[in-house]
């Protein structure tokens, strides 16, 4: 029991770094930074490649990658994040995501994608008390991180640049207007953040012994998650969350299992959010709008496209396209028509109802497993179970999701992100070995398979959503929804029963996700839980933020963009993601309310 105590502690001196950093650039900037997962992995490669390859001392390797990582968290905020940040919050967020792609893949364009063997610079057995052992690393570990998290303290509390963050954080434009230079406390607070990111990432290679420049992800997320526990924008709440989220973590897979965790994580999240929205140490609420969407809808306006437009784009979708392209197009475009259909049902959470929910790929896998199932073993055609598929991700994804309406501001999107992980987990736990041999689906005894086969299929899918969608926005309960992602509070004073209407926009936005999962499932033929990841949801709430977030036919400007955009680029297979980072960068610098939507 005591081992599983000290390995919590060390997970949770981990946790505590990335959750510090991620508080930090929250707390100044009201930023969502997704870049700093990155700097998990880059921080572990960086020093595989100084010790193991050029045969530095881990002690000149470490400072050496501290700096890079600050210089690296510098030009992101100087860059991209500051220029982004004055348009929405919404468009550096997205922004970051792209420089996470971007650094991610640079990454494994540099030092290869593979795990590497982390060098043993520490001893990490060499100790013991009784029959508990441990090594020289884990002291060197939480030392460093104890003297870090003292020096921050003072720093933060004496200092007369800790006291500028600390105001920043508080109130920017107070902060302003008392001389503080708040630019560059914001360059600041991204260099040290971008540090101890890189440095929770030596401690998590040193830790497990690999390092992976694929780990920032679930190691940012969390951190992030610890973070959130805390209360975002709450230092001390972050190192608090980074020790509590390690320990439960640690004493969860003692008594369920290594395949545990993630539910383990996400479960404690949704349950403190649940009782106390906010975190352990933020303020209830800490913010009382949405502030990635209730401030984006008065942004912009859609711009006005032709009746005549719809026709020709109809022809050419669903004729022209289909009748003269090969296969590979074809392929391609089902995909983009999938996503399509799945983004264009998640406005409804997104746009109308305001709610920037990150969990998509959950009801996506719910969708795709109860279609697989039900037409493989209860041998339900395939023109059934599609319905069947979308209705059964409404339901679990709203009762899963119920207790969390109650959550206000940037937490509603982690509660969601969490509760799309944990459906994922849960499936995994339920059918380890994924699901082969889905049949295609048949009209009478005529199997259809091919790409354009499934083309018509998504094609006209993706009609019958766009033309729901439309009849939701002008009906009474689709006005209801909007008013509620315009105002919240006017809502409310209007007796609109605001949390009600979140749900119901959730379900819908699940129903159509879950049809898309079914949609591709069927194409696959086989499926497994690795499809439904994290990015799967953040590609889905890109495509919508690209198109423009209210828009159900701009989420299929932005499908083709994302989706058709990174084919269009595999003529530079390597560099490709970094290239489609570039370019959403670009897009979103020059149309941050999304491609359709113009300044009002």
């Amino acid at each position: 029991m005591l081992d599983t105590l000290i390995a919590g502690v060390l997970r949770g001196n981990v946790y505590a770094l990335g959750a510090v950093g991620i508080s930090l650039v929250f707390g100044v900037m009201n930023v969502v930074n997704f870049a700093q997962f990155s700097f998990f992995g880059l921080g572990a490669m960086l020093t595989w490649f100084f010790v193991a390859q050029l045969g530095l001392s881990f002690w000149l390797s470490l400072p050496l990658v501290l700096i890079i990582c600050a210089v690296l968290g510098l030009l992101i905020n100087v860059a991209v994040v500051r220029p982004l940040a004055k348009y929405l919050p919404l468009a550096a967020m997205l922004s970051t995501y792209a420089v996470s792609l971007i650094l991610d893949n640079t990454s494994q364009t540099l030092f290869g994608a593979n795990s590497r063997v982390f060098p043993t610079v520490l001893p990490t057995s060499n100790l013991h008390i009784g029959s508990m052992r441990f090594g020289t690393a884990d002291i060197v570990m939480l030392g460093i991180t104890a003297s870090v998290m003292v020096v921050m303290s003072l720093f933060l509390k004496y200092g007369k640049v800790g006291r500028g963050i600390r105001a920043t954080a508080q109130d920017q434009e107070a902060a302003l207007q008392m001389g503080i230079p708040v630019g560059a406390v914001q360059n600041l607070s991204f260099v040290i953040a971008s540090a101890l990111g890189g440095l929770a990432g030596i401690f998590i290679a040193l830790y497990v012994g690999v390092a992976d420049p694929t780990s920032g992800i679930n190691t940012g997320m969390t951190a992030f998650v610890a973070a959130t526990l805390g209360g975002l924008g709450s230092l001390l709440g972050a190192v608090i969350g980074g020790f509590v989220l390690g320990v439960l973590e640690s004493f969860g897979i003692y008594l369920f299992g290594g395949s545990s965790d993630q539910i383990i994580v996400f479960f404690i999240l949704i349950a403190v959010l649940t009782i106390r929205p906010g975190g352990l140490l933020g303020k209830v609420p800490l913010i009382s709008s949405e502030p990635l969407t209730g401030t984006f809808l008065g942004k912009g306006r859609p711009f006005r496209i032709p009746k005549w437009v719809w026709p020709i784009a109809f022809v050419i979708g669903g004729i022209v396209i289909p009748l003269v392209s090969n296969d590979y197009i074809l392929s391609t475009g089902t995909q983009v028509l999938v996503y399509a259909i799945i983004a264009a049902g998640f406005t409804v959470t997104a746009g109308q109802a305001g709610v920037m929910a990150l969990g998509q790929a959950g009801p996506i896998a719910i969708g795709a497993y109860t279609s697989a199932l039900i037409t493989l073993y209860l041998h339900v055609s395939f023109w059934l179970a599609l319905p069947i598929a979308g209705l059964v991700a409404a339901i679990i994804a709203s009762i899963i999701a119920s207790p969390i309406w109650g959550v206000k501001g940037h937490y509603i999107s982690i509660a969601t992100l969490g509760i799309g992980i944990v459906i994922v987990a849960i499936i995994q736990l339920i059918i380890p070995m994924g699901i082969q041999g889905i049949p295609w689906p048949t009209i009478g005894d005529i199997q259809l398979f091919s790409a354009q086969d499934f083309y018509f299929i998504d094609f006209g899918v993706l009609v019958l959503t766009l033309l729901v969608m439309w009849r939701i926005r002008r009906s009474h309960l689709g006005r209801v929804i909007s008013s509620v992602g315009a105002d919240e509070i006017a809502a409310l004073a209007s007796g609109v029963r605001v949390r009600d209407y979140k749900a119901l926009a959730f379900a819908v936005s699940a129903f159509f996700a879950g049809i898309g999962g079914s949609l591709l499932a069927h194409q696959y033929t086989y499926i497994d839980t690795s499809i439904f990841s994290m990015m799967m949801s953040l590609l889905v709430v890109t495509i919508v933020i690209l198109g423009g977030v209210n828009l159900p036919y701009g989420a299929v400007v932005g499908a083709i963009i994302l989706i058709g955009g990174l084919e269009a680029l595999r003529f530079t297979d390597e560099l490709r993601i970094i290239v489609y980072g570039l370019v959403l960068i670009l897009v979103v610098r020059f149309r941050p309310g999304g491609i359709l939507v113009r300044n009002s």
